[in-house]
Parts: structure tokens; C-alpha cells; sequence
């Protein structure tokens, strides 16, 4: 039998973000703007690469347009039982988040 910690529900809160509740009675709260910038696929880790260079240049950032609108979570989709596929509003889906990852902002 496993010990790991996994998520027992997933709510939506009121700024549109959801609510993790664990197993062991911890939640871990994601606003979309959060959860998208934690994302671990190759692209965004590339992105997020550029931005820091770019901000060490001092030279100003340009966002694609379907990120200067307001960000959501579309869906979530379990991923076997470790992690979850979550599809974002700007069509973002290629990461796979980890139950580690979710947990890292556990709150008790």
C-alpha cells in the first residue's frame, strides 16, 4: 500500500483558481496565473529561460495576445496516479503537473 499523499477533490475558488484538498487534511490554493507559470513542459521552461534573459538585458517583454487575456483553467484530466493534464485558456496543455508540484504550496 502506498503512502503518498494524493488529492482527494479539486474545487473551483472565487478568482476563478481551484482548491486542492489532500489526503493529509492539507489544501494547496492556484490561482490560473500561478498554475501557468509553474508549468513543466519544455516550452515553458524555454520561455521562462527567455524572460529572465531578456529581463537581465533590461529589455522589455511582448506577450502574445492570447496571454494578455485573462488566464483560466479550462480542465484538469488525471494523468495515471501521480499527476494531472491542465488545459488553460489560452490553449495551453502540454504539461503534466505533478502531485509534488501541486503540493508545494500546501496550506494546512
Amino acid at each position: 500500500m502506498s503512502s503518498q499523499v494524493v488529492p482527494c477533490s479539486i474545487e473551483r475558488t472565487d478568482n476563478g483558481g481551484i482548491r486542492i484538498h489532500w489526503s493529509d487534511s492539507t489544501y494547496s490554493d492556484w490561482t490560473p496565473g500561478e498554475l501557468r507559470n509553474a508549468c513543466p513542459c519544455a516550452t515553458c521552461k524555454e520561455r521562462h529561460k527567455a524572460k529572465e534573459q531578456q529581463k537581465a538585458s533590461g529589455g522589455l517583454q511582448v506577450i502574445p495576445l492570447e496571454q494578455a487575456k485573462l488566464l483560466g483553467i479550462e480542465s484538469m484530466q488525471p494523468v495515471g496516479n501521480y499527476a494531472y493534464n491542465v488545459r488553460f485558456s489560452d490553449n495551453h496543455s502540454s504539461g503534466i503537473f505533478g502531485f509534488e508540484l501541486l503540493r508545494k504550496v500546501a496550506l494546512s
